[in-house]
């Protein structure tokens, strides 16, 4: 997950599946709770005649951060605000531990919103969830949703590109992610490295770890996505300007997509579509009064402006990454 532009994992993905599968067993009802939550239960009957007789009385929401994040559901409640308060329908929040359990709860039909990465999106839906694309997250209004993967370095390795990443000690972020290891792998892959057996593969849980730990020099390399190294963790103080540098960037990623289940009622998706696109961004969260200024009113983990629509073949770039890769992941 991630920002666009400038700013937004063959062992390692068999114990990820595995991960899917074991998510299923877990149910919990704490908004805030990492097990899989409760459906939503059917709304009370009304008029045959009013459009919102089948509307759920709840809706729930999902995310997994991108960082190690103790504020991630505040991070989406502005878009939480402008749900409830438009649909008259109560948001609950599910935050997700790691890529596997917001996909699981996807695939049970228990998540009806999640906020994804590419790869995970596309996990996703060859694992059979019935789900499309609302939009994907961007910086501004007129940027094209997209990023890329760094291949970076504590200052003063003698590691100079990603050859050098070969017998060495390799921060991913998770099996599931897109710049954390889907793309990192084909990027490897393409200079005949076995991102399993040729180095050797930590997985730090979130991009922020995967840069504080090179930083750290637990690992030799890793990888993140751009605006983690560039600005993020600077701006945080977790990291100083110039502490990292990146000697490898893949190829641009598409943007992360918000994704709505389509079992949903059509009246009540056309609706939440045009709310995410039109109205929860920050230039009419401002314009509502919902905002007090813009550095209040950033959307998800990532401080997005919001969210541009787009079309599920936007993600067949990652798609045929998958194919070059052969990720057992990707295969539903």
């Amino acid at each position: 997950m991630r920002k666009s532009k400038t700013s937004r994992r063959w062992t390692a993905l068999t114990i990820g599946l595995a991960s899917i599968t074991m998510v299923a067993a877990c149910g919990g009802d704490d908004s805030s709770s990492s097990e899989t939550p409760a459906p939503a239960t059917a709304a009370p009957e009304t008029t045959a005649a009013d459009p919102r007789a089948d509307w759920p009385e709840k809706l729930i929401l999902g995310a997994v951060p991108s960082e190690e994040s103790t504020a991630l559901e505040e991070s989406y409640s502005k878009l939480i605000q402008v749900l409830e308060e438009e649909l008259g329908i109560e948001v609950e929040f599910f935050q997700a531990t790691d890529y596997a359990g917001i996909i699981e709860a996807q695939i049970a039909g228990k998540v009806d919103i999640a906020q994804y990465g590419p790869f995970a999106y596309v996990i996703a839906k060859n694992n059979g969830a019935d789900i499309f694309p609302i939009g994907a997250i961007v910086d501004g209004p007129d940027e094209e949703p997209g990023y890329q993967s760094y291949g970076i370095v504590k200052t003063g390795s003698d590691i100079t590109d990603l050859e050098g990443f070969r017998g060495k000690k390799v921060c991913f972020v998770d099996p599931g992610s897109t710049s954390g290891y889907l793309y990192p792998s084909a990027g490897l892959l393409e200079l005949g490295i076995d991102p399993e057996a040729d180095v050797t593969p930590v997985f730090a849980g979130g991009h922020d770890a995967s840069v504080i730990s090179v930083n750290n020099g637990d690992c030799d390399a890793g990888f993140a996505f751009d605006a983690m190294v560039d600005s993020v963790l600077i701006e945080a103080g977790d990291i100083a300007e110039g502490d990292i540098t990146t000697v490898w960037k893949s190829e641009v990623i598409a943007g992360s997509p918000l994704a709505m289940q389509n079992g949903l009622p059509e009246s009540l998706k056309a609706e939440i579509i045009r709310l995410v696109l039109e109205v929860a961004n920050r230039d009419q969260l401002l314009a509502d009064g919902r905002c007090t200024s813009a550095d209040d009113c950033g959307l998800t983990d990532e401080n997005a402006w919001g969210w541009i629509v787009v079309e599920d073949s936007f993600y067949d770039g990652v798609r045929a990454v998958c194919e070059a890769t052969k990720s057992a992941k990707c295969e539903g």
